[in-house]
């Protein structure tokens, strides 16, 4: 909230000082200031933590991308479409940090009910729905999820990892089956009656 506040304060001094240099007539210094003014204004549409946050992911430092996106005390206060990024992006991170698959799954499927902007993102983001449904035993409901992420996958850049999912789909135990097989590991079996 504080660098939200911080935010307008430098934007709001940065438009009016730019105003001051067109009116005083200092055109020049007027036009190259209209720059700076712009990447104020920018800002409160493109957080720089999350840019940082998908450039180290890119990168493969987790730890670095999960820094950036921490430094982000109330994500609610963004805009909508960053507000879902955040969320996105602590999901997809939560798989690999050992967040938890509930917790990544609620993160993930509010950042796709907040509205993610391209159609590539909202198919990741399905795609990773449907491996936590798999491995929760899930079966129908990865199977549907998956379908939606290859509908959304215009360009086909997810192509072999969904064939990939599809095909463990088949070898994924059911939540039935997962519960049968908890059931039996935590009995133990009777010892057998001998005749004397």
């Amino acid at each position: 909230m504080i660098g939200l506040i911080i935010r307008i304060v430098l934007t709001a001094t940065a438009l009016w000082f730019n105003f001051y240099l067109f009116y005083t007539g200092y055109w020049g210094w007027g036009i190259t200031f209209i720059l700076v003014s712009a990447l104020f204004v920018l800002s409160f549409f493109r957080n720089e933590n999350v840019i940082i946050a998908l450039y180290q992911m890119r990168l493969g430092n987790q730890d670095k991308a999960w820094k950036a996106l921490n430094r982000i005390k109330d994500p609610r206060f963004l805009p909508k479409r960053q507000h879902a990024y955040v969320l996105y992006l602590k999901g997809m991170l939560g798989l690999q940090n050992d967040l938890g698959f509930a917790k990544s799954e609620q993160m993930i499927r509010k950042a796709l009910q907040i509205g993610l902007r391209t159609k590539q993102d909202q198919a990741v983001a399905k795609m990773q729905l449907a491996g936590i449904c798999m491995q929760t035993g899930r079966k129908t409901e990865a199977a549907t999820l998956l379908s939606e992420s290859k509908k959304l996958d215009v360009n086909g850049m997810l192509k072999e990892q969904l064939d990939m999912m599809k095909k463990q789909i088949t070898m994924v135990a059911s939540k039935n089956q997962m519960r049968m097989a908890q059931m039996h590991r935590g009995r133990k079996k009777a010892p057998r009656s001998g005749k004397m």
